[in-house]
């Protein structure tokens, strides 16, 4: 049973949501949060595998609630819903530690299919959003470069995988372009993250950038 938060301001995206979720046998809605503030309690009460947060709310914001939570340590993957897939603020989101995000608008069915993808511990990223997480990075100023001691540990493989996550690339798509098959690609990405102390690809993303592994 998958264990899920509801965070938004409005009561009836929230009533919505929940109608949808506790249809399906596998999901299990254990609580509702109207901010940020009360978001956080929330999470650290109830302890969900999947958090729901909208980013524009009143008081403390998704954003900052997500940081909250990622820097307490507090388990669950948060997935953040925006109504624009383009915006501004959901870079920060996934810098600030969420595992993806989700369209408002989107189907029943895909709301569905992301908690579980998210509550496996898959990052909630089309290539085509990784790819613009490229293009904000490259409009943004030059950041002083962040190398953790942990790359070191990297194998020459790993690194190469680490690389081509940063680059946008499906598992698929990375088997294709290294040569290997999409099982190995999935085992060095899982080795990767555990030696990088990451929670997901989208984390690894933004690390590869900050100390500069991708031009």
């Amino acid at each position: 049973m998958i264990r899920v938060l509801i965070v938004d301001d409005q009561a009836l995206v929230r009533a919505g949501f929940r109608m949808i979720l506790e249809a399906q046998p596998d999901l299990e809605v254990v609580g509702e949060a109207g901010d940020g503030s009360t978001a956080i309690d929330a999470a650290r009460t109830l302890r969900p595998d999947v958090v729901l947060m909208d980013i524009r709310m009143p008081g403390v914001d998704g954003i900052e609630a997500t940081r909250r939570l990622t820097e307490a340590g507090v388990p669950g993957k948060i997935v953040i819903l925006t109504t624009y897939d383009l915006d501004e603020y959901v870079f920060d989101a996934l810098a600030a530690g969420a595992s993806g995000f989700l369209l408002k608008a989107a189907r029943p069915e895909d709301l569905v299919q992301a908690i579980r993808v998210v509550a496996a511990g898959e990052a909630l990223l089309a290539p085509s959003v990784t790819k613009r997480l490229i293009e904000e990075f490259a409009k943004r100023p030059e950041p002083a470069l962040r190398k953790p001691k942990q790359l070191d540990s990297l194998t020459e493989r790993e690194r190469e995988v680490l690389q081509e996550l940063a680059g946008g690339f499906t598992n698929a798509e990375i088997a294709q372009r290294l040569h290997v098959s999409e099982t190995t690609v999935k085992t060095h990405v899982a080795h990767l993250l555990d030696k990088l102390g990451l929670r997901d690809r989208v984390q690894a993303v933004i690390l590869a950038y900050e100390a500069g592994l991708v031009g």
